[in-house]
């Protein structure tokens, strides 16, 4: 008997922890628990957690909203731990709860494991279990509950009869007319994810009205996220109905009064053309793009700007160069001059792109100008988008006829003010040096990457170090050997510890690049110069720089001079000097081992 009593008081601890825990008055020790839900159902076992673990799990959601939300986002697992599929509607009610508290991102994850649980049931078990749940929450009283029952239509609908979708579908409906804002806007959000699923027929009948009464919604946050469904909505019908069903909303959502939902309608703008093909796109959308380009609002005005080259990439190519002719490069012209610097950097950004689409005639006559404005514009991130993108053209007309406009907004661009743009255009300069050439780069723009070196800020030190790794890449070590590798060197004799500094990280990656010649003739006397330097810094970074050289010179070099430079500084007073000059020994020893065993 006694025995027996100890079973039954062992196969309750779990449980009974757990209460004790769900009741603490420490929330993180209640999340904790919450979080080990899975490990507490192994322990009871599938019967035990339906018949005692989920119903206390119902009857105590009232927590913390975090803890809330760790238990929605569990509960979407737990399908196997209560005994499959065939015993998945046990978890339905915990989550129905859940998906009514009023904590958004509570609601949100437990309508995402419904969906994942909806998923798990049998058709005859949704019909059963899950439809009645939905249409709980769509009849309650709370918009919370009602807001949730939207994104439940789209998992419930393609697996249930005839009758139950007609019901559905009369719910989603009065879904869409609900009187509070949020679920309406609930409702536009998933309207989309909803057409999916429904046949074509009860989409035209049912969904597009709800769809255009949506787009006329008094509340601009409603009639937004009804374009977002227009985009789906146009990919599932045919293009007869798209012109007479969709195209009149979308007209009227482009003119929309309020700036966000024209600017949804900017964002969306290249998958509705996508969605409506070639021949509406070139009838209806081009003036519709155009409304956009000169809209009053600089924000949607930005957000067409960076539509344009996409835009332009997907007409009918038998009309696309005429119509970017004609229809499209006026209004840009109008842009180029925009009085807001974020307009005019969205459109820099992509104006490089429509040269390949014009050809090297037309790019010349029409788009150069445009350019040269660009890169003379007083914002910075108008002039930096432009040079960031000159591939684009330097593919179709080279760069020549651009070479001398941008060499004066390079210049601005490497001495500005703000660190981040110098950044920006070093990065691009390697690339830059190739489209302009050696020669050019010599005589123009070599002075400003040395100038670099010597930034004030470590960042773009470090870029310009290693910008000249990819300059000799491009133009070859016997150029370094004679336009760079003298002007670094002269870096180690300079009065600023940090320019010392800055001429071993160079010596560093330059020997990755200019091989054993170059490295051991000029580059390592150098470095072997600066053991003796009197700053610790240095000398540290002399035996890092050693270790990194090292593959790049002859054994009997590294015996000859840099093992013996190495024991010196492994006997300096400055204790990370002696640290860094020993892990360079060791280093040095073991690839030496290493390629030995490899031979």
């Amino acid at each position: 008997m006694a025995a027996s009593d100890k079973s039954v008081d062992d196969s309750l601890y779990p449980i009974a922890v757990l209460i004790d825990e769900l009741k603490n008055e420490d929330v993180q020790l209640r999340l904790n628990s919450i979080k080990k839900l899975s490990t507490i159902a192994l322990a009871l076992g599938e019967e035990r957690t339906r018949s005692e673990l989920i119903p206390f799990l119902t009857e105590t959601i009232y927590d913390e909203d975090e803890v809330l939300l760790a238990l929605a986002d569990q509960l979407g697992n737990f399908t196997s731990l209560v005994g499959g599929p065939e015993f998945a509607m046990y978890l339905i009610p915990p989550l129905e709860s859940l998906a009514t508290v009023e904590e958004t991102v509570v609601r949100d994850k437990a309508v995402e494991s419904l969906r994942t649980v909806a998923a798990e049931h049998s058709a005859q078990d949704l019909e059963i279990h899950v439809v009645p749940t939905l249409q709980r929450l769509v009849s309650g009283d709370w918009f919370t509950s009602r807001t949730s029952a939207c994104g439940l239509f789209s998992v419930c609908y393609p697996r249930v009869t005839q009758p139950v979708k007609a019901e559905l579908r009369a719910n989603f409906r009065k879904l869409c007319q609900d009187e509070t804002p949020m679920v309406r806007r609930a409702a536009a959000n998933k309207l989309g994810e909803f057409a999916k699923v429904v046949e074509t027929e009860y989409l035209k009948s049912d969904l597009i009205p709800n769809f255009v009464q949506l787009a006329q919604d008094d509340q601009d946050s409603v009639r937004l996220l009804a374009v977002e469904a227009c985009v789906s909505i146009a990919q599932l019908l045919p293009q007869d109905d798209v012109e007479h069903l969709v195209l009149p909303t979308l007209r009227q959502c482009s003119n929309d009064s309020s700036w966000r939902v024209r600017y949804m309608v900017a964002e969306k703008f290249v998958d509705l053309q996508k969605a409506v093909g070639p021949e509406i796109t070139r009838v209806d959308l081009v003036s519709a793009f155009q409304y956009l380009l000169k809209d009053a609002e600089a924000e949607v005005r930005a957000a067409v700007a960076t539509k344009v080259k996409d835009f332009c990439a997907n007409l009918d190519k038998a009309n696309q160069v005429q119509i970017i002719l004609s229809s499209i490069l006026p209004y840009v012209r109008d842009l180029v001059s925009d009085p807001n610097p974020h307009v005019k950097s969205a459109l820099a950004s992509v104006i490089m792109g429509l040269s390949p689409m014009l050809g090297a005639y037309q790019t010349v006559e029409q788009l150069l100008p445009l350019f040269l404005i660009q890169l003379k514009d007083e914002c910075p991130e108008v002039r930096l988008n432009i040079i960031s993108n000159l591939d684009c053209v330097n593919d179709v007309i080279g760069i020549q006829q651009l070479s001398q406009s941008l060499l004066p907004a390079i210049v601005e661009l490497a001495e500005d003010s703000k660190w981040r743009v110098r950044l920006a255009i070093i990065e691009y300069m390697p690339a830059l040096a190739g489209q302009l050439g050696q020669e050019f780069f010599d005589q123009k723009l070599r002075g400003l990457c040395m100038g670099w070196l010597n930034d004030h800020v470590y960042a773009i030190r470090e870029a310009a170090t290693l910008n000249m790794k990819k300059l000799v890449e491009q133009f070859g070590a016997p150029w370094a050997e004679q336009a760079i590798i003298p002007m670094i060197l002269v870096m180690s004799r300079n009065k600023n510890y940090l320019h010392r500094m800055t001429c071993l990280f160079c010596l560093n990656v330059l020997a990755e690049v200019c091989g054993t010649d170059i490295t051991t003739k000029l580059l390592l006397p150098t470095v072997l110069l600066l053991a003796a330097d009197p700053v610790a810094n240095v000398r540290f970074n002399v035996a890092k720089t050693l270790q990194k050289i090292s593959p790049f010179l002859e054994a009997s070099v590294i015996d000859a001079q840099v093992k013996p430079t190495l024991d010196k500084l492994n006997v300096d007073s400055d204790v990370d000097v002696k640290h860094f000059a020993a892990q360079a020994i060791a280093g040095i020893a073991a690839a030496t081992t290493l390629k030995n065993g490899n031979l």
